[in-house]
């Protein structure tokens, strides 16, 4: 018993059954104020309409009387009375004898005087047999006192208006009780419906907090409201894992990229303590060092920025930026890099192309397609025989292009390209193909490029170049 109070306090203190209750009142007292309104209409109308018709035949009879006098009112009152219904008649003369009618028992105070009365009465069930038995009923009836003297009684019988009546208030009591036997059952169903589905979500929520990221909101194919927050929740739990497998792979890939190079600085500053190191190969050591630690700087830093990036916390604001300037500058810069590691560096930007952005990410992105197409991009080998005055240069073209709502930087080489199947690994960080790690680098610059992407709504795409590989920086005209 205590158990079953409990779980009915525990459903009451949950808003969606207090709403259901609110909703199942309000809805419960207008049915009946509707209800009882129209029966008390219905039987107020028949009432109306009864006394309109003792007033309409009680004027006529006096009309009749004065125009053809008192014996054509009898002849009428005898004609009326002989008719079937709840009709009252009664003709008396100044003594209150009864002439003609169909009542002749009446209190003597409606025969005294004018007026409107009410009272009980039997009236004979048989006119021809007067004495064949009495049915009792319940009589409203006007008393008028013609010229001459007699009295006039026009009426009618109630009982059977006033059982219509209990009739309708009958049924509208089991309406009422059915209005509220239904709602409270409606509102059960629903509620059980909607305590079900948050129930639901609360328990995935539990078993997600207890370190099960794979579970997801249940759904159901009626697409209603608790479907689109189970979906928006889902979407919300897909992108958590997402991005809490980015910071397991983060923190794998740090241990492992980060522990050679600390092993490195701290063999070599071992060595440098020898007895046997030279001041010369001290100061080689120590310039090791610093190169190491450098590089160690600019990955973390590498890391920060993409945290930043990622977290939508840029270092400068969005304003208008002109790519072509932003273009020239960087391609400005690396021109002597390239052509240094024998490549050509070639740029077309056309004229007046303007986009919300962050000049600096922008900027950044397009010095890592740039720093990548010359790492990778410029053929090293060449066949046997072939110099360098033979051998053809390697090309990196920056393009730039827009239509009415995107803008398109591209960074194309003639490089070996990127295997298609590696293609989305890329952009991770710390994922390099270069399996012996041998040149200088950290695998975080397309993993920027692809976070500076997301920031501004657009996307990172590479792509065959035939032969090379072309990376896309597809990006909104405005956020």
């Amino acid at each position: 018993m205590n158990s079953w109070w409990g779980r009915i306090a525990s459903l009451w203190r949950t808003t969606t059954v207090r709403l259901t209750a609110i909703f199942i009142a309000i809805f419960i007292i207008f049915s009946v104020l509707l209800l009882g309104y129209t029966a008390f209409q219905v039987s107020y109308a028949i009432q109306r309409q009864q006394t309109d018709a003792i007033h309409r035949e009680t004027g006529q009879l006096v009309q009749l009387d004065r125009q053809r006098g008192i014996r054509s009112v009898a002849i009428a009152v005898q004609q009326l009375s002989q008719r079937p219904g709840p009709g009252i008649y009664y003709l008396g003369d100044a003594t209150g004898q009864q002439i003609v009618g169909n009542v002749s028992d009446f209190p003597p105070n409606i025969l005294a005087a004018p007026g409107e009365y009410s009272f009980s009465y039997d009236r004979n069930v048989d006119l021809e047999n007067p004495n064949a038995g009495d049915e009792g009923g319940y009589a409203v009836v006007q008393t008028t006192l013609l010229d001459n003297g007699f009295r006039l009684v026009v009426g009618r019988d109630v009982v059977e208006r006033r059982g219509f009546t209990a009739i309708i208030f009958g049924w509208l009591g089991l309406g009422v009780l059915g209005i509220v036997v239904l709602s409270a059952l409606a509102g059960g169903i629903t509620a059980n419906r909607v305590i079900k589905r948050i129930d639901s979500i609360t328990a995935t929520s539990s078993k997600i907090m207890s370190g099960n990221l794979s579970e997801r909101v249940p759904m159901t194919r009626r697409n209603d409201e608790f479907d689109d927050l189970a979906r928006s929740l889902n979407a919300m739990l897909d992108r958590i894992e997402q991005l809490l497998q980015g910071l397991k792979d983060v923190t794998d890939n740090v241990a492992h990229d980060l522990k050679t190079p600390l092993t490195r600085l701290r063999n070599r500053a071992q060595a440098a303590l020898g007895d046997k190191a030279t001041e010369e190969t001290r100061r080689e050591t120590l310039e090791g060092v610093i190169e190491e630690s450098d590089q160690l700087i600019r990955t973390f830093n590498a890391l920060l920025l993409i945290a930043r990036v990622e977290a939508g916390t840029p270092s400068g604001a969005f304003s208008p930026v002109n790519l072509k300037e932003v273009v020239e500058d960087i391609v400005e810069l690396y021109e002597p890099v390239a052509e240094e590691q024998g490549a050509r560096l070639t740029w077309s930007a056309n004229e007046g192309i303007v986009l919300e952005a962050n000049r600096e990410l922008l900027g950044q992105a397009l010095v890592n397609l740039i720093e990548n197409a010359i790492k990778y991009g410029v053929r090293r080998d060449h066949p046997e025989g072939e110099d360098d005055a033979d051998r053809p240069k390697s090309t990196i073209d920056v393009r730039t292009s827009a239509d009415a709502s995107f803008i398109t930087l591209e960074v194309c080489d003639n490089g070996p390209g990127i295997p298609e199947g590696e293609r989305g690994r890329v952009l991770e960080r710390f994922v390099r193909l270069e399996k012996s790690r041998t040149a200088a680098g950290s695998g975080l610059g397309l993993s920027l490029v692809s976070a500076v992407a997301h920031l501004h709504k657009g996307e990172l795409v590479l792509d065959d170049n035939h032969p090379g590989l072309c990376a896309r920086l597809v990006l909104p005209r405005k956020r």
